[in-house]
């Protein structure tokens, strides 16, 4: 399928799924200054049927000359587009270079959890912890226990974790760099305290699952960047729908390091969340004008779907925006 025809007709469904057009959005939050490398998004947002309110993490970054990723959030909405921000922390909060995208959940016993990422100070490597508390505005980093650390896993890196529960099941999606390149030394690879961003490795998707969303058993590789194309440096999935025709993922993808902070967005589907397969292998399916549309949340309601992303803005920063999309 051609990258025009994703652009035109057929960039408007994906089997059940309604899909949106690259200037369809609205701001929802602006980055803290204008330029590259200043950037407010990585969302993380579901709806609270209890509350009947949004709920949205997200990301503040600055360039890396001025810290990288300083801070994260926690917002409400009662339409999903207004927000007030009702928490909030900073990196130096867990000792840690840079935060990055982290997924809210509530638990079925009505308490909150935050799977959250960023790079342990020991290591410079990325890594995942979970904070439990019993509202989405009383997370306490003191009080975040260890998910994955890289190393434990044999893996340079391991980050943006997204987590579902389906049937009795958790399921927690995260993008991971393998052990590779034993030639290059630690330094090469963990100096900056992003190995993503060095061109060592590649950035790819795995899986993990749990009973309790807590104690979690790492099952490899679902969907690692192809040898050749758009999307060869990096396919890292974003989010998820399950639908009657199975799962619909919504991924970032980049050919090269050098557009490690431009992805753009593609789709895949799967039947059993093991197995993914690439619908748009000769190009992405939307992207900013100006850049990246990437780190795509799709929230599910009864009459549209709710698409929260970070978004390329003519200045090179990024804002996190939103579409809604009715359901035909």
């Amino acid at each position: 399928m051609s990258v025009a025809r994703w652009q035109s007709t057929a960039a408007k469904y994906i089997g059940q799924v309604p899909l949106f057009g690259r200037d369809d959005g609205v701001t929802v939050r602006e980055p803290l200054d204008e330029g590259p490398g200043w950037w407010a998004g990585a969302p993380s947002v579901l709806f609270d049927d209890e509350s009947r309110r949004f709920y949205l993490y997200y990301r503040l970054r600055k360039p890396a000359e001025l810290g990288r990723g300083v801070g994260c959030r926690i917002a409400q909405s009662e339409d999903g587009i207004e927000f007030e921000d009702i928490w909030e922390v900073g990196k130096e909060d867990l000792d840690s270079p840079s935060v990055e995208r982290s997924c809210l959940f509530k638990a079925p016993d009505g308490s909150w959890r935050l799977y959250i990422s960023y790079v342990d100070p020991g290591t410079n490597r990325w890594r995942i912890d979970c904070i439990e508390a019993e509202t989405p505005g009383a997370f306490d980093p003191a009080e975040r226990k260890r998910v994955f650390l890289a190393e434990e896993l044999d893996l340079e890196g391991i980050k943006d974790p997204i987590v579902y529960r389906i049937g009795p099941m958790y399921y927690m999606i995260v993008s991971y760099a393998p052990s590779s390149a034993p030639e290059a030394s630690e330094e090469d690879k963990h100096g900056t305290a992003d190995v993503y961003n060095t061109g060592i490795v590649k950035s790819h998707t795995g899986l993990a699952t749990s009973g309790c969303g807590l104690e979690w058993h790492w099952q490899g590789d679902i969907l690692s960047p192809p040898d050749e194309g758009w999307d060869q440096y990096c396919t890292r999935i974003g989010s998820i729908l399950h639908t009657s025709a199975g799962f619909v993922g919504f991924y970032d993808g980049s050919a090269s390091v050098e557009e490690n902070y431009e992805e753009r967005a593609g789709l895949c589907v799967s039947q059993d969340l093991r197995n993914w397969e690439r619908v748009t292998r000769e190009g992405p399916w939307v992207e900013s004008p100006f850049g990246c549309i990437r780190y795509i949340e799709a929230v599910p309601m009864a009459d549209a779907l709710y698409y929260y992303y970070e978004w390329t803005r003519a200045d090179g920063s990024h804002e996190l925006r939103v579409t809604r999309v009715e359901f035909s």
